[in-house]
């Protein structure tokens, strides 16, 4: 694997949650920095240092509802 994408969605109290795509990882932060330490964490801790992708990718989804 040479990257793992994230898909990063803003958590209802606040801050973010990022669930991995294609693996079992799953974090939430309460800021961008710290989102962005705890996926590192997280991907170290999942994979053995052989295997780790070299890329970690974050795919923010932003939902906007209009009124009509």
């Amino acid at each position: 694997m040479k990257e793992v994408i994230f898909v990063v969605e803003g958590a209802p109290e606040g801050g973010f949650t990022a669930r991995a795509l294609g693996v079992s990882i799953f974090t939430e932060a309460d800021n961008l920095p710290d989102l962005h330490e705890k996926t590192r964490d997280a991907v170290r801790c999942h994979f053995d240092e052989d295997r780790r992708p070299k890329v970690i990718r974050l795919h923010f989804v932003h939902e906007e509802v209009i009124a009509v």
